[in-house]
């Protein structure tokens, strides 16, 4: 939020929660009733086709998040070298307000209001050559000449000063701002939209290809990662003042007082407000590479619809534990997106970069196998398993990782022997394999009540109850196996009975606890 908030900064129906969407169902409902009783020659396709549009919007938005906070956690290319604050998360996770809003006006404007708003045809050369000449003349200068004045201390402090809380930018970042301001944006971006229509060049084509393009250089100008190649500035060199790179827009964020045009640094050139490092930024940006590391924690996917829970999928289902939101009705509604996420994954078949994570100086990432948990229990995916994960430590150890660690199922002894069948079968690796046993023997160890003297141990033993075992008998603590064996400590007994005064862990405890510790870090 600004840090004094103006008049109209609260958005009509942040009361409505995440039933803010009802604002819409009166327009949608009218608009498809219409369309399927009309005569063919009535129909407003136009006004049909609001509600899918706001869906592509909606798409558009998040695929660009995904991409970018995709490349920010690689590193390669990325602009600013910054976290994300969790303050930053919650301020933006509203940023779908501005699409409701632009569906009232579409379905107010262009079917009630305007003259000529209905019966538009689908496609007009002329009216995108019009369209072009506007945005490039009247909308760019005023919009800089806004901005500018945004920038000024009392409608920043009131208004502008809540978008640039957010000196690590995101795709959302764009259209996050206060309910008056972004009024203002959509004042300014219809005036071409308006007048195409009034001058009979308007076309369905036109209208929402022109919003889909203020959403593509929105969304890439607030990336945080450099993607625009050189050779497209090398080939046509005015190109640099008619369109902007992710760089450039990024120096008005930290330098505040620098590149404010909208889409053309022309105006910030002709009008000497170009930040002298733009071009710099740029070329080192460009000139990045992927990130050094110290770390990597390997997991993998667990269910279908565990996408949604990553960090590169949606945050409002990111914030939540996965078992909390797996029963919600939504989640049913989403499974085509599901299914086509699943044949990516399958097809792509490849570790992927989910965060990225910094502990004082130490660089740690997380990275993620494409495969789900139902084919850990299948023999014959065991080999394509393994060899991503053995491709995965290659590749951390190429990237000067110390430690990689392996989570959840990809440390099975039946798998790969907890990560020793990579070990041996490439005895040249200098990066330490572990799989987070110890943190959860120690955990065991320290929760064993004080005093306790004798602990018995039944079943087979795993790894972790060896080394629990072993932990234990150097406590002094007396363990003792309820069948057949030969002790290897002078603490470790064979018996066939117990003391009900002895304190009793199965393996089947053991590893329950065990399981359930290592979930925790996981």
């Amino acid at each position: 939020m600004a840090s004094k908030p103006g008049i109209l900064t609260d958005w009509p129906w942040t009361p409505l929660g995440n039933f803010k969407y009802i604002v819409l169902a009166p327009w949608i409902i009218h608009s498809t009733y219409s369309f399927m009783v009309k005569d063919e020659k009535e129909r407003d396709l136009l006004n049909f086709l609001i509600f899918p549009f706001l869906l592509w919007r909606m798409l558009h938005n998040q695929i660009w998040i995904s991409l970018s906070r995709y490349r920010t956690a690689k590193g390669r290319n990325r602009i600013v070298d910054k976290p994300i604050e969790f303050e930053q998360v919650d301020r933006e996770r509203n940023w779908d307000d501005q699409i409701i809003l632009s569906g009232i006006l579409f379905y107010v404007v262009f079917g009630k209001m305007l003259p000529g708003g209905t019966q538009l045809p689908i496609w007009r050369l002329d009216g995108v050559i019009l369209m072009a000449l506007l945005h490039a003349g009247p909308v760019e200068f005023v919009y800089y000449w806004l901005h500018r004045a945004l920038h000024h201390h009392y409608l920043y402090s009131r208004y502008h000063s809540h978008h640039h809380s957010s000196i690590v930018t995101e795709p959302i970042t764009s259209v996050t701002h206060p309910f008056a301001e972004l009024i203002t944006y959509y004042v300014l971006f219809s005036t071409p939209l308006i007048t195409t229509v009034l001058t009979g060049a308007g076309s369905i084509v036109l209208a929402f290809g022109y919003i889909t393009y203020i959403d593509l250089m929105n969304n890439m100008g607030h990336c945080n990662f450099e993607l625009i190649p050189k050779w497209l500035f090398t080939i046509f060199p005015p190109l640099k003042y008619l369109m902007y790179t992710p760089s450039f827009h990024s120096l008005h964020h930290t330098q505040f007082r620098a590149n404010y045009s909208l889409f053309m640094p022309l105006y910030d050139y002709l009008f000497s407000t170009v930040d002298k490092t733009s071009d710099t930024l740029y070329e080192t940006s460009l000139k990045k590479q992927d990130d050094s590391l110290d770390v990597v924690y390997l997991t993998h996917l667990t269910t279908p619809e565990s996408i949604y829970h990553m960090r590169l999928g949606l945050v409002s289902l990111a914030s939540k534990p996965h078992h909390h939101a797996s029963s919600e009705w939504y989640k049913w509604l989403l499974w085509p997106v599901t299914l086509l996420s699943m044949m990516i994954t399958w097809i792509y078949g490849r570790t992927f970069v989910v965060e990225r994570n910094r502990l004082n100086k130490l660089k740690l990432q997380t990275w993620a196998i494409s495969k789900y948990n139902m084919q850990y229990f299948s023999q014959r995916q065991n080999e394509s398993i393994n060899r991503l994960i053995e491709e995965a430590i290659l590749e951390a150890e190429e990237k000067g990782a110390r430690v990689i660690s392996l989570g959840l199922l990809n440390q099975g002894e039946e798998l790969n022997r907890y990560g020793g069948l990579f070990v041996h079968k490439n005895p040249e690796l200098k990066i330490k394999v572990v799989d987070g046993s110890s943190l959860a023997v120690a955990v065991l160890t320290n929760s064993i009540p004080d005093g306790t003297t004798q602990v018995v141990i039944r079943g087979i033993l795993t790894k972790v109850a060896y080394a629990t075992a072993f932990a234990l008998c150097q406590k002094g603590i007396q363990l003792i196996r309820s069948f057949g064996g030969k002790s290897e400590s002078k603490n470790l007994l064979v018996s066939r009975s117990y003391c009900q005064k002895v304190t009793i862990y199965t393996n089947i405890i053991i590893t329950y606890i065990c399981n359930r510790y290592m979930n925790m870090i996981n």
